[in-house]
């Protein structure tokens, strides 16, 4: 795999409903080379038999498709996660194009996933708060409706655009090397992260308050996610945590009351 194949993103569906819209994001895809795509939890089931007639001869898109419980799990190996929505979701993040992104995914090192949601009502807000930017584009706003094909070859074309300028050498486009910059940790060890602080939290009270409990735990992920942390400075974060739990004055390894 070349570096520039590593830095295809991968296309994510979440909780798509229908194999037809399937299937035409998976020809929107190949018409730009893209063909990882990665379902979450799709509502008839996979593989879905209306799927491949509308792909119209994108099989090797169906063929590779995997399935996953969570949107967690189908970007556990992504970098940067980018949402895609034309609403608000009540979540605070950086907002980019399609071309903003694919320009970032072209230089950054680790992987990426452009983010889609169910055709009817599209991403949730826990769905955009594991995404660490929003891809949104200018729209009517007295019609502001795509369909989920249309919203993938969006970001699809934008992707195939600036990797073809990076491969002829002409975009001003500057990779950072491994030493100067360590790409965003996987989502995976963000995660974990995550979890032993909210497990660190909870008997001290920080989600006392039952009926902001979510609103609390989503913010504090949006403020966490925002510094897009490397797997070293997770490990170091993680080391610290450890530290707290452990009463004053023990070692590693000493029993806690």
């Amino acid at each position: 795999m070349t570096a520039l194949q590593s830095r295809q993103p991968v296309i994510v569906l979440v909780r798509p409903q229908l194999g037809e819209n399937i299937g035409k994001a998976a020809r929107a895809m190949l018409n730009f080379g893209l063909v990882e795509l990665r379902l979450v939890t799709p509502r008839d089931g996979w593989p879905n038999p209306s799927a491949g007639p509308a792909a119209a001869g994108a099989d090797i898109v169906l063929e590779k498709a995997q399935v996953f419980e969570s949107l967690a799990d189908a970007v556990a190996d992504c970098a940067h996660v980018y949402a895609t929505t034309v609403r608000k979701r009540g979540v605070t993040k950086p907002v980019l194009t399609p071309e903003e992104a694919a320009r970032d995914i072209i230089i950054a090192p680790g992987r990426s996933a452009f983010v889609f949601g169910p055709e009817r009502s599209g991403l949730e807000t826990d769905d955009v708060a594991l995404a660490r930017a929003i891809i949104t584009v200018p729209i009517n706003p007295e019609f502001a409706s795509l369909n989920l094909a249309q919203a993938v070859i969006l970001c699809a074309y934008e992707w195939s655009k600036h990797a073809r300028s990076s491969v002829d050498g002409n975009a001003d486009l500057v990779q950072p090397t491994v030493e100067d910059i360590l790409p965003p940790a996987p989502q995976e060890d963000f995660e974990g992260f995550f979890d032993q602080l909210c497990a660190m939290l909870e008997p001290r009270g920080y989600f006392e308050l039952e009926s902001r409990a979510v609103t609390t735990r989503r913010t504090l992920r949006s403020v966490l996610t925002k510094a897009g942390w490397n797997h070293l400075e997770v490990r170091t974060l993680r080391g610290v945590l450890s530290v707290l739990r452990r009463r004053p004055g023990s070692k590693p390894g000493d029993p806690r009351d």
